[in-house]
This record gives C-alpha cells, sequence and structure tokens, in this order.
C-alpha cells in the first residue's frame, strides 16, 4: 500500500476528510432542524398522537395482565424509529436530488460519501431523540414503560440500533429510486400505514389471521416492535407472542439480513441515481414542474 508523506497510510485520509465533512454537514443540518419549528412539529406531532392512543386505551393485553396502552406506546416506539428511516429519509433524498444537490455533490471530491454521512448522522439522531422523548413522556405523562433494570436497557440499545441499520439504508435505496417529491409520500405511506396495522404495533399480533401475521413477519418493523416491547414490557407479556416468547435470537437475525439486504441496495443505487444527474435532467425536471404548477426549487 502506498504511504503518504508522514508515513500516514494514503487512502486514509481521503476516508478521514469525508467522514469529518459528512459530520461536520450532519451537524449543520441538525442545527437547522432544531431552529425549524415546521419540521420538529411533525416529530413532536408524532408523539403527541401515540401519547393520545395509549390514553384512550384502557384494557389489558388479552391472556396478561399488561395494559394494552404500554403495548401500544413500545409499538409506536417502533414505528417512530420505522418511519424516520421508511418515510422521512427517502423524501429527503428525492427533493434535495430534485434540487441539484446530487448534481452539485457529484462534481466535488469526496462530495457523495460526506452526504451520506451527514444523512445517516441526521436520521439517527433524530430516531433516538424522538423515541427517547416519546418513553419519558409517556413516563411522566401516561405511566408508560421504561426499560426494567441494565438488561432491559441493553435490549433497547441493540434493537435500536439494529432496527435503525435495518431500516436507514433501505430508505436511502427508495429515495434514490422514486420518481419526484410530488409522488414520494403516496408511495410510500400506503404500505407503511400497512404495515403499521399488520406488524402488531398498535394491538396485539395474535388477533390477526395466521396469512398475515406471516406476511408481516417477512418485513423488519414487525421484529423492531416485538423487540422493544421485550425491553419495555414485563415477561408475562410474552403470552401473547405468537411464539409465546419474544425470540431475541430471530430479532436480531431479520434485522440484520435487513441491513445487509439495504446496504447491498443502497450503494449502487445511489451511485446510479448520482451518475444519471446531469444539468439537462435537472432543467428538464423543473421545467416540467413549472409547467404542472408545482414549485420550483
Amino acid at each position: 500500500m502506498d504511504e503518504a508523506p508522514g508515513g500516514t497510510n494514503g487512502p486514509r485520509r481521503p476516508t478521514r476528510r469525508y467522514w469529518r465533512a459528512g459530520l461536520l454537514r450532519g451537524g449543520i443540518e441538525l442545527r437547522h432542524l432544531l431552529r425549524n419549528p415546521k419540521e420538529m412539529s411533525g416529530h413532536l406531532l408524532n408523539v403527541v398522537v401515540a401519547l393520545l392512543i395509549a390514553a384512550y386505551v384502557s384494557d389489558d393485553v388479552p391472556g396478561t395482565s399488561t395494559p394494552m396502552a404500554h403495548l401500544v406506546l413500545a409499538g409506536f416506539a417502533a414505528y417512530l424509529l420505522f418511519q424516520v428511516g421508511l418515510v422521512n429519509l427517502p423524501q429527503m433524498l428525492v427533493t434535495e436530488r430534485e434540487e441539484g444537490a446530487l448534481l452539485r455533490l457529484r462534481a466535488t471530491p469526496g462530495g457523495i460519501p460526506a452526504y451520506l454521512v451527514a444523512k445517516c448522522l441526521l436520521v439517527v439522531v433524530t430516531a433516538v431523540g424522538t423515541l427517547l422523548l416519546l418513553l419519558l413522556s409517556a413516563a411522566l405523562f401516561a405511566d408508560g414503560p421504561l426499560p426494567q433494570g441494565a438488561a432491559g436497557w441493553l435490549t433497547l440499545l441493540w434493537v435500536t440500533t439494529l432496527g435503525l441499520l435495518a431500516v436507514v439504508p433501505l430508505g436511502a435505496a427508495i429515495g434514490a429510486v422514486l420518481p419526484n417529491p410530488r409522488e414520494a409520500l403516496a408511495l410510500i405511506m400506503l404500505p407503511t400505514m400497512g404495515l403499521l396495522i399488520t406488524s402488531g404495533t398498535v394491538f396485539p399480533i395474535t388477533s390477526l389471521p395466521v396469512p398475515v401475521q406471516q406476511v408481516a413477519s417477512v418485513f423488519p418493523l414487525k421484529w423492531m416492535a416485538q423487540g422493544l416491547r421485550s425491553s419495555l414490557l414485563p415477561d408475562s407479556a410474552r403470552a401473547a407472542e405468537p411464539a409465546g416468547s419474544w425470540e431475541l435470537p430471530m430479532v436480531a437475525l431479520v434485522l440484520t439480513a435487513w441491513a445487509v439486504l439495504g446496504f447491498l441496495l443502497a450503494v449502487p443505487l445511489l451511485r446510479r441515481a448520482a451518475r444519471r444527474e446531469s444539468g439537462s435532467r435537472l432543467t428538464a425536471r423543473h421545467d416540467k414542474a413549472a409547467r404542472s404548477g408545482a414549485p420550483v426549487a
């Protein structure tokens, strides 16, 4: 391997520069998010909706003494992570692609890697911050559940980490192929809402038909919700799970498989999207948007 002056490996310096540039860009985007009431209100509204639904539910989980509200809160915690990766991130990517961000970054040395580092930082901090806000506000205002002991917090940590690794690359891959911001939300929200209903996030998954359970078990949201329930609910709540247990090894396996698949899809699709960008394509998109009456960035 070639050595750079001073004995430092040459290829490592650009990598460090990409990471540094990405982290700096991500910090700027985080500050912009915190100073933007419109963007912040969307995340806060999700937390408020979860608390209102939990406050409305009064029964226990069938076959257990666990309040149904606790199951709903654990499910919404998983859904908030899922939403940031699979809904918010693709919308950000496709919007910035339409605005010409990928075209500008392609002409910048290390621009695409730094951009991806920044987006990952933004998504992870947003997701974890929203999750903690939900859990703490639920504990304060709705007698919501919190992890019990070091084992509960450790489970919450690794399920959250694997869950984000499973959905963030997949969200980046989806954002690379979506046609435009005007169609992105419609294309993403319908399947996302379907998974919210069928993955056991708002009511016990065992109340659904077995074929629906089997379809839901293919996707990461079901396992994210199950893993978070294991960290937040008492062991007696396992009786409401399809297998009668938390199946944490299966949670780890499925989420890891989705993480690998997401990375395998995201890298080539993002590179392809960047290669396809050109000034003529950007102008054509803006002209089409102007003819349709949509605002042009």
